[in-house]
């Protein structure tokens, strides 16, 4: 049997991209969406169009702080997984893991800040092969949605 496995959404800008996470966390059978900061929070019209009713059945929750949201969840042996290019990055096709985990995805512009990676107990990248070093944040968190789940 999998582990429970959470998605954070810190400080993410775009109802849009909300949406989407929303729409692929049903796909991959996410067990809880974390709002948090000034992560737009369901119902809005702009989230409920790209989830497609996800936003419905989709378990979610909000919090203020993300700190304080990653110390519980470490209370509770819930590895905290960052998606974010770093130097000392993991390529996410080679994590494993057994258990329960927690995947943080960054905000669109500033990423997943220095000390928030300093608190995960990973730091994963999705490798990348063209002249960008990024990707849309809905569209690294489903990569990194479907690469977790396949390799737990």
């Amino acid at each position: 049997m999998k582990g429970k496995f959470f998605l954070i959404l810190p400080n993410i800008r775009s109802c849009h991209n909300v949406g989407a996470m929303f729409r692929t966390a049903d796909a991959f059978g996410i067990d809880k969406i974390f709002l948090v900061g000034y992560t737009p929070v369901p119902p809005k019209p702009q989230i409920d169009k790209v989830s497609l009713g996800a936003e419905k059945w989709v378990p979610f929750e909000t919090k203020k702080n993300l700190k304080i949201l990653i110390q519980k969840l470490k209370k509770n042996n819930i590895k905290i997984v960052a998606l974010e290019k770093t130097n000392k990055s993991n390529d996410i096709n080679k994590f494993k893991y057994k258990g329960d985990i927690a995947l943080i995805v960054g905000n669109e512009v500033e990423g997943v800040s220095e000390d928030i990676i300093r608190l995960c107990d990973e730091v994963l990248h999705i490798p990348m092969q063209g002249k960008k070093e990024s990707l849309n944040v809905s569209i690294a968190g489903g990569i990194a949605m479907h690469i977790l789940r396949k390799n737990s």
